[in-house]
This record gives C-alpha cells, structure tokens and sequence, in this order.
C-alpha cells in the first residue's frame, strides 16, 4: 500500500505546479444500481491518488503557496456517525482523516457551501476536473458566482477555470517505486488467474464458469475487484473485442480468449491469453497464433527511452500484414496491405495503452502533435491480435479464430520488464499447463 508520505508529495508537487489559485477535486459518487441497492463503490481515481482517501462523499481543497502563507491541504468528508457505522462500516470522520492522512484541515462535507466561498476568495483561478461530469462543472460555475455577488465588498472571483488533470496526468504517468510494487503484485494475481483458467477449463462448460475461476482467484489473493469487466470468449466470441456476455458453452476444437485482470489497492493489471479448450492447437490455430505471438515480441522489442510511443505498434503491424499476406488472408505486398488498411480486417485496434490507477490509464500519447517517447516508470501493455471471421475470401479452416496475447510492460533505464511474464504464452508452455 502506498505510504501517506506519497501522497502529500503529490499534493505539494500539483500545489507548486499550478502556482496560484486553488484545487477542487471531488471522488466519484456513490451510484444507485436498482431501488436501494448500489453498485460497489470504487473511488475517483485522481481524487485518490492525491489524497489515500477512499470513501465516498469527499472533497480535496488544495491553496497554492503564496509569499505570505505555504501550501494548504484541506478534506472535506462525511461526519463521524456511529449509528450509520452499524448500517454501513467504519467512516474516519474530518478529526481522524486530518491526522491519519496529512491534512492541514478537515471539515465535515456539510460545511462546504459555508467554507468554500472563503476559500475562493481572491483566488486568481479554479483548477479542477472540468469537463468531467456537467453537474460538478455546474458547481464549480455556481460556487464562483457566489463570490461574484460579493464584489462590492471587495472580494475578488477567480476569473479562470483550468483543468487539473492537464498536470496530474503527466505526474500520474510516471509510477514510483511503491506504484510499481502495487503493479507487479496485481500482476502476480492475475498470472495466477489466468494459469487457473488454463487448468480448469474443459469442454462443455460455459464461459461464466471460467470467469467465476478468475474472479475466486482474484479475491483469494488479495485483490479488491475485476479491474475492467472480464472477457472470456470462446470460438466466435474471440472476434468480437469488447465480448462480456460470458454466456456460451466451450466447445472442443474452439480457442478461448481471456482479457481479465484485477485491481489492487487502486492500480489495475491487463493480461489477455488464448488457448485451445481442448489443451491441443490445431494446425491453423497454431498458424495464427505463433504469428501473433511474433508480433507482440516484435512490439516488446521497441519499449525502451528514446523510442516513441508509437514505435511498438509499428513493428507488430509489420509482422502481422506479412504474416496475413503469407497465410493468405491478404493478397498483395506487405506495403500494399499496409498502405490500403486491408489488415485492419483482422487487426483493428492498436497494440497498447497507457497503465495505472486505470486499465487505459492517464497520459497523452502526443506532445504537440508528436507522438511522444517512453521514458523509465511508465507502464502500458502490449496487445496485438488477429481476428477472422467468416467470409467468401477467407480459407474456411481460419474461421472464427480471435488470439490476444497481451502483457504489461514497464519502461526501464535500460530498456524495458514485463510485469507479467510468468503467464503460459508459449504454446509448449500453454499445452503443458493444460495437460
């Protein structure tokens, strides 16, 4: 778990950067699922990586430093209420929030409206996640205009409104030490669930079963939740991207992708295998998937400082289109195929994202219009694919095989580590596991 050292740092390296004015940001509310019944509460994951704090109902309040006062750091969260801790467990209430995690001040979230105007008082600007949700925007607008109605007094508005994220992103892109080690264990956990998958799956049995084998191992070790719905998909399914019925039977002769990893103490891990039902490829499902393997070692093989972001998804896109024009998928040279789009049949989507606190996690992937280069404590995943469907110009035998092979990669001083790489990827290592 994250040390509360961490993230006072963060507060007064956003307090320095933004140099004047005052930091608003909320955590997520609490949704209603159906009557009185919510969905599991998952904190705002800005918010938390500024504050440690996960409950609901909070606000951070952070005042730039002037020449004549430092920094302040203030929450706002619900009262200490022991009736409403019998209903609904423990709550630190503003006095225990303040010490436990570094607060210049806490107040009880019902005092916002009377505080806050104080606070914006001859604030220079807003800085908060604007742009995110209109009732929060609303807010804000409605907040500013109250101070506005006290001009005549003196008391000065801010006069802009910024969006914070434009410097939590880039800090949130580089993971520390302590992030990491949060990463790699969520990772572990996940290697763990996929390599269960793997072991129990047989066929005649339906996709929700091997998705309850994922999730049983992501609470038994540890894990608080899914870190993204999990796509467990057999034969067809594989080529539909975003499959989470997880519904259809396993058929023997058919392969099964997994997407699924968990999240740990707020940071998430992304692992995708496939693997055949049966424990055996068949000749064109081992075609297909040693071509996608390549590619994503191809991919891997750029993840180092200095190269660019889009470095890795260049080298994996020259593999598949030779391996596409080769298996006969693609008529044409390489070039061509790559020229047309004619891959983008079987691979539509790019080899990666950015990884955090969210599975697509923070960060820009150009700066003024370029893309950008890694740099050591950045970390993104590595997923090509290839995925066919039934069509007049495609050999029968290639039908409806969907492969994803995905790992996360962390950036390094010398190159780069996968954090996950102690799941099967192999086929040899796939067919012993499953033997």
């Amino acid at each position: 778990m994250t040390h509360i050292h961490s993230f006072i740092a963060r507060r007064q390296q956003l307090a320095a950067q933004i140099q004047s004015g005052i930091v608003i940001v909320p955590t997520a509310p609490e949704r209603l699922r159906n009557r009185d019944a919510h969905y599991p509460y998952r904190f705002d994951s800005y918010f938390y990586y500024l504050t440690g704090f996960r409950e609901p109902e909070a606000i951070l309040v952070l005042i730039a430093a002037t020449e004549q006062a430092p920094s302040r750091h203030i929450l706002f969260c619900r009262e200490k209420d022991k009736e409403r801790e019998i209903w609904d467990g423990f709550r630190y209430g503003p006095e225990a929030a303040k010490e436990a995690f570094g607060f210049d001040e806490a107040y009880s979230l019902a005092r916002l409206d009377e505080l806050l105007g104080n606070l914006l008082a001859n604030q220079s600007a807003v800085h908060t996640l604007f742009g995110q949700d209109s009732d929060w925007d609303r807010r804000i607008v409605g907040w500013i205009n109250r101070v506005r109605e006290q001009s005549r007094a003196g008391v000065v508005a801010p006069s802009e409104i910024h969006d914070c994220r434009v410097w939590l992103d880039e800090m949130r892109l580089i993971k520390n030490t302590e992030e990491l080690q949060i990463m790699q264990r969520a990772a572990d956990i996940s290697v763990q669930a996929h390599q269960r998958a793997m072991q129990m799956v047989s066929p005649g049995m339906r996709e929700y079963e091997i998705e309850a084998e994922l999730l049983y191992t992501f609470c038994r070790h540890g894990a608080q939740a899914p870190a993204y719905t999990s796509i467990v998909a057999g034969g067809a399914n594989a080529c539909v991207l975003h499959y989470v019925q997880n519904n259809a039977v396993l058929k023997s002769g058919d392969l099964l992708l997994i997407d699924a990893g968990c999240e740990l103490d707020g940071y998430a891990s992304d692992i995708t295998r496939t693997f055949p039902v049966n424990g055996t490829f068949s000749a064109a499902q081992r075609d297909v998937y040693q071509l996608v393997l390549a590619a994503q070692a191809a991919a891997i093989e750029q993840v180092k400082p200095g190269n660019l972001w889009n470095d890795p998804h260049q080298a994996a896109l020259q593999v598949l289109a030779q391996g596409f024009v080769d298996l006969g998928l693609c008529r044409g040279s390489v070039d061509g195929v790559l020229e047309s789009g004619d891959y983008k049949r079987f691979y539509m989507h790019r080899t990666g994202h950015w990884l955090g606190m969210d599975v697509h996690d923070a960060g820009e992937y150009k700066l003024k219009g370029e893309w950008r280069s890694f740099q050591p404590g950045m970390v993104l995943t590595v997923e090509p694919g290839c995925y066919i469907s039934p069509a007049e110009d495609v050999p029968q035998h290639f039908w409806n095989i969907g492969i994803r092979i995905e790992d996360d990669a962390l950036v390094t001083p010398t190159g780069h580590e996968l954090l996950t790489q102690a799941a099967p990827k192999t086929i040899a290592e796939i067919e012993e596991i499953m033997q």
